[in-house]
């Protein structure tokens, strides 16, 4: 059963990865359909991760209250009726409309199941967890591709993709007895609670944030995604501009990067039977960190896609990694909630992290982009070091 219930995880996270570069890949035909501005596909991805945030944040409550199958059932819900909502927007305004369950549904799943595998599950499913996203992310786009070339194809897609995720809301929906089963089998006794799991747990009133090194976790999660998109959205053009490289290229070479994140947290499942979550938080870090000095350096090209490439392999460890350490790090109590304010700030990094170096891009030069890297990659690895001190001593609550 226990198995049965994680094919039915896995699913749901590759449910979670479609949506999530279609907006991209279609923009360019949607606009032309409903004569919006270029720019309006970034104000649809801010409404997305607004909507992600605030449903992260308040994702603890909600799902104390009614559960992680019943929060994971309407969330994806919701998603499958904001993805159909744009097979039949008729302008930019209904898109907006939209857009906010879409970023609603899909902050609820992601917070939901990552604390549920978390809590019940070894460290390798969460990092295969994370590979099944890639899934997800990686045939968005190659569905819509199959649908752009037509008038107003690109509804078809969104159709497409609304009708999947409305078949996951049915076998999640078909899943709940196995959810019941599987919590029933999965009691503990006193007598297997760890000496420092009753230590985390020992007050219950203490408020999250109270708990000493949940901001530390947070400055990383922000770093972490702050990093991940930075690469992706401004590697093509640093290598253009800075590295002289062709625009198809430059794309090429960053399709290794995620090729990198992607194969690389498949791999990570299979090591963490090895080595733990911290260690391989350590390694990842330390890679990526390798990875973004050989871009600064001055070396021949090819070095720059042996840089692109290890700090791809080098964040695949990371996320899944310090997902999967939240229970460890800061107790059962409060793992619900502190992986909500976690995956806020995760966005909030991808949000306006890579904005930020655009706007200073604009104002000096794209050659700046090997350095912010090198900046987020150490504050990132910083904060997790110092985290890890608190933890060694653990005393975590003042």
């Amino acid at each position: 059963m226990t198995i049965l219930l994680l094919l039915v995880i896995y699913l749901a996270f590759i449910s979670l990865g479609l949506p999530d570069s279609l907006l991209g890949a279609a923009w360019p035909v949607i606009r032309e359909d409903i004569g919006a501005p270029l720019e309006a596909a970034g104000y649809l991805f801010m409404i997305i991760s607004a909507g992600t945030i605030i449903s992260s944040l308040v994702s603890g409550k909600v799902i104390r209250r009614f559960g992680t199958a019943k929060v994971t059932f309407i969330s994806v819900l919701l998603t499958a009726g904001a993805l159909l909502g744009f097979y039949f927007s008729p302008s930019i305004f209904w898109l907006v409309i939209c857009s906010i369950p879409l970023g609603l549904g899909a902050g609820a799943v992601d917070t939901a199941l990552n604390n549920y595998v978390a809590l019940h599950y070894k460290a390798h499913h969460m990092s295969w967890l994370h590979s099944f996203w890639g899934v997800g992310a990686t045939f968005g786009p190659i569905i819509m591709a199959q649908f752009i070339s037509g008038q107003q194809a690109w509804r078809s897609g969104y159709l497409t993709i609304a009708t999947i995720q409305f078949a996951l809301a049915a076998i999640l929906l078909f899943s709940f007895p196995l959810w019941n089963m599987v919590a029933k089998n999965r009691s503990m006794t006193l007598a297997e609670e760890t000496i420092e799991e009753e230590t985390l747990e020992h007050d219950k009133h203490v408020k999250p944030l109270q708990i000493r090194g949940v901001k530390l976790a947070l400055l990383s999660f922000l770093f972490y995604c702050g990093v991940e998109a930075t690469v992706g959205l401004w590697g093509s053009s640093f290598l253009v501009n800075v590295k002289d490289l062709s625009a198809a290229t430059a794309a090429q070479w960053v399709s290794f990067y995620w090729g990198g994140l992607t194969v690389g947290r498949f791999l990570t499942g299979f090591v963490t039977f090895k080595m733990s979550n911290r260690m391989l938080i350590r390694i990842g870090q330390i890679t990526a960190l390798v990875g973004a000095a050989l871009l600064v350096l001055p070396f021949p090209h090819p070095i720059s896609l042996v840089g692109f490439i290890m700090i791809g392999f080098g964040l695949a460890p990371i996320y899944p990694c310090m997902l999967h350490e939240t229970p460890t790090r800061f107790g059962k109590t409060h793992s619900q909630t502190i992986m909500g304010y976690q995956m806020a700030v995760a966005y909030t990094g991808s949000t306006f992290l890579p904005p930020l170096l655009g706007w200073i891009a604009s104002l000096s030069t794209i050659a700046i982009f090997p350095f912010f890297i090198v900046l987020y990659i150490s504050v990132m690895l910083l904060s997790s070091e110092q985290l890890n001190k608190l933890l060694r001593k653990k005393v975590l609550v003042g």
